[in-house]
């Protein structure tokens, strides 16, 4: 098995170094990584093939597989995520309250890296990008272990990184990918304790199950979604179809997607024939209630697993609810805290909605996959934080710091 005694205790003397090196060269280290992922693209999407035929012979589903591959486009956006970490302000050294007190002691509070930090996460390959690039911009070291199916493009990825670092006069072991893929492994990085400051999953319900139930590191949950869309009695129809097909379908592989559909009963007909013919043409399978599979005859009947499902494919669960209090209710009851959407023209019913829904987004008109980092103008994420402690919503750079207390005087003493 490996040695992650070995590895967390090279992660934490090159956060040390990290630490030391200063704004300037972070970013410079970070447009290095960009340029040497740009022109090793061709090694990349070769590692990422050969995952992508594994994929398929294991059997995975066409939105893992989409969650999997990568191509030109997607590496021009891992290209472009790196280049605008590299371009945002240092988050490390700022000052953020000061005061002088009676005793003549001057305190300030200071943003600091959090240490070395572990990211465990599933079939995504860009994560792994992403995640080192924000962690690093940070000041922090980055220990990451992604899941079996994507462990070649995994490895590509942070090859040419840890290669590029070294070459910009930072520690490679800033960047670690664990490749063994034994889940013993997995479990003993969660206990990690001396040399792990901070664990953050992403991935589905399982894995952060897991994570959040064994680790004794502490832990930043991110992730799970299953998001809402309820249409409203007084909803605009064209607009809630647009909204809904586009939160269910411009990417189902994604956490920001739609996975249930609740419509008020007052317009169920009419918005279900709407909604279900467009779903319908793009390919989605509806699992409804008794009442939307009276109105849709082509709807399977879901049962109670599907109301707290984050299908991540082509299906979505659907139900009629008597009123604005059953449907906040049922989100609250089955959502996962990521992302949740109203479509209403009533201005009490969305200030309603948006005041008694627990989530991390609660959207009025608009669809919930703008829950999303850079179109929150916040930039790159390393995920979307469904907890309340630390930090919510996306998780950027801001939230990739600690705070310390810098305490000056001259001899006073209590």
């Amino acid at each position: 098995m490996t040695d992650l005694n070995n590895l967390g205790s090279r992660a934490k003397a090159a956060q040390r170094l990290l630490a030391k090196a200063g704004g300037n060269a972070k970013t410079d280290a970070l447009k290095a990584v960009a340029k040497a992922i740009d022109s090793n693209r061709s090694a990349v999407i070769a590692a990422n093939k050969t995952d992508i035929e594994n994929g398929r012979n294991s059997g995975l589903n066409e939105g893992l597989i989409d969650r999997l591959t990568l191509t030109d486009s997607r590496i021009d956006g891992i290209v472009d995520s790196i280049l605008q970490i590299a371009s945002s302000p240092d988050p490390v050294g700022k000052v953020l309250w000061g005061e002088s007190r009676p005793n003549g002691l001057k305190i300030q509070k200071v943003s600091v890296p959090l240490g070395v930090i572990a990211v465990i996460y599933e079939s995504r390959p860009n994560v792994t990008a992403d995640a080192a690039a924000l962690c690093l911009k940070a000041g922090n070291a980055v220990i990451l272990k992604g899941g079996k199916e994507a462990i070649n493009s995994n490895k590509a990825i942070a090859d040419i990184m840890r290669s590029a670092l070294e070459e910009s006069g930072l520690p490679a072991d800033c960047i670690i990918l664990i490749e063994d893929n034994a889940r013993e492994v997995t479990k003993a990085l969660m206990t990690l304790n001396e040399y792990v400051d901070v664990l953050i999953p992403r991935g589905g319900a399982g894995l952060i199950k897991s994570v959040v139930e064994n680790s004794t590191v502490p832990v930043i949950e991110t992730g799970v979604g299953n998001c809402h869309t309820y249409i409203d009695s007084s909803a605009d129809l064209d607009m809630a179809v647009k909204i809904l097909v586009n939160a269910k379908t411009s990417r189902v592989s994604v956490c920001n997607a739609c996975e249930s559909l609740l419509v008020h009963k007052d317009i169920a007909e009419i918005a279900l024939l709407a909604a279900g013919e467009a779903l319908k043409e793009k390919g989605v399978t509806i699992r409804g209630d008794e009442a939307v599979c009276a109105v849709l005859p082509y709807a399977e009947k879901a049962d109670d697993t599907d109301w707290g499902r984050e299908y991540l494919d082509y299906i979505i669960s659907a139900k009629v609810v008597d009123s604005i209090d059953e449907a906040i209710e049922h989100i609250n009851r089955y959502g996962t805290g990521h992302s949740e959407c109203i479509v209403t023209e009533s201005y009490e019913n969305a200030n309603k909605f948006t005041s008694e829904v627990d989530a991390a987004a609660v959207y009025v008109n608009a669809s919930t996959r703008f829950t999303d980092g850079g179109e929150f103008g916040f930039g790159a994420e390393i995920g979307i934080s469904t907890q309340k402690l630390h930090a919510r919503g996306p998780l950027g750079l801001a939230n990739l710091v600690a705070e310390k207390y810098i305490v000056c005087g001259d001899g006073q003493i209590r």
